[in-house]
């Protein structure tokens, strides 16, 4: 074990918080009770506002980004992990409060983690990542509800090219839901069919304002943008219906009102990936496990090393990544 790794580190660059490589030691990591080695972490928005600095989501620095990793127990205090468990953890504040998964090893609490699915390998699980265990909590959530029914309706998926808007696709198609993506990009339109949309829907059709009450169209939504384009779709939600909100790419803003809710009974149900508790979280990797196409997550992911995160960070808040990308923070 090398005593010696780089890491991606929040720091405070010229006044302001901004992600930078630093080499760092085990003595480094903070006093938690399993060290992890880390093979990959990812790359979410989040991640891309952190390392760009053009979003204050580090709260107190110095900080090792990266809100997911995946990676091999090498030492613990713990009796609930051993070395050698394969494990994976998303959230808990991992580059909010506490250091994260763009570093060769990590020190966690043990209550953060979580066995790894046999079905996945560690590349496999960071494509997934916190966007796909998303995904993967909102259509739960919608399937909870009772608003969606296989092969009924139409299920609109907003964000639809970016990470959580692919698994969600992915997921939904593969459990016989009628997928409609809603992306600014044609050019994607082949790309999100693959993963099994059958409709499309221009995005700017759902951030212009419109009326509180339009007409019905979807049995459900998932939905990561927020803002205008969140209140449209609320108000095009049929009668008992239900959308899962699980993002602000578009504002954190939602100007709407509340005849949806009263006049057609339509459920707002927030998703929170950071800090939902454990139950919730092994279904959703059930859910992944168990109906994710690996053929479309094979499709959906590209791999880049870790010396390239600040120009991908660039690139993910430009809305210029499709699907995601798996970090090997070995390189």
């Amino acid at each position: 074990m090398s005593d010696k790794f780089n890491a991606m580190v929040i720091d405070t660059v010229d006044g302001k918080p901004k992600g930078i490589f630093r080499e760092l030691s085990l003595a480094d990591l903070p006093d938690h009770d399993v060290l992890v080695e880390i093979q990959f972490s990812t790359l979410n928005y989040k991640d891309g506002l952190a390392v760009s600095g053009k979003g204050r989501i580090a709260r107190r620095m110095p900080l090792v980004a990266g809100i997911d990793l995946a990676g091999t127990v090498v030492e613990s205090r713990s009796p609930l992990w051993k070395t050698g468990d394969r494990v994976v953890v998303n959230g808990f504040g991992l580059s909010e409060t506490e250091w994260g998964g763009f570093s060769r090893y990590q020190r966690l609490k043990p209550e953060w983690l979580m066995k790894l699915p046999e079905a996945f390998s560690f590349e496999q699980a960071m494509a997934i990542g916190t966007a796909g265990y998303t995904a993967a909590l909102c259509v739960d959530a919608l399937e909870r509800w009772g608003a969606i029914k296989p092969g009924v309706g139409e299920v609109l998926v907003t964000g639809a090219a970016g990470g959580v808007g692919s698994v969600a696709i992915s997921l939904l198609a593969t459990k016989g839901y009628n997928v409609t993506a809603s992306t600014g990009r044609p050019e994607t339109h082949d790309y999100l069919g693959s993963l099994g949309a059958t409709g499309f829907i221009d995005r700017a059709s759902l951030t212009e304002k419109g009326g509180p009450l339009q007409k019905e169209r979807w049995s459900g939504a998932v939905d990561s943008v927020g803002s205008t384009t969140l209140a449209n779709v609320l108000s095009q939600t049929n009668y008992g219906g239900a959308v899962a909100a699980c993002g602000l790419a578009g504002g954190a803003d939602l100007p709407a009102t509340v005849l949806p809710h009263i006049l057609r009974g339509v459920a707002l149900l927030g998703v929170d990936s950071v800090m939902a508790p454990m139950s919730l979280r092994q279904q959703a990797w059930q859910t992944l496990a168990s109906t994710l196409n690996p053929d479309h997550l094979a499709a959906i992911t590209t791999v880049e090393p870790m010396s390239r995160l600040p120009e991908l960070a660039e690139a993910i808040i430009g809305g210029q990544i499709r699907g995601r990308v798996v970090i090997d923070v070995t390189r």
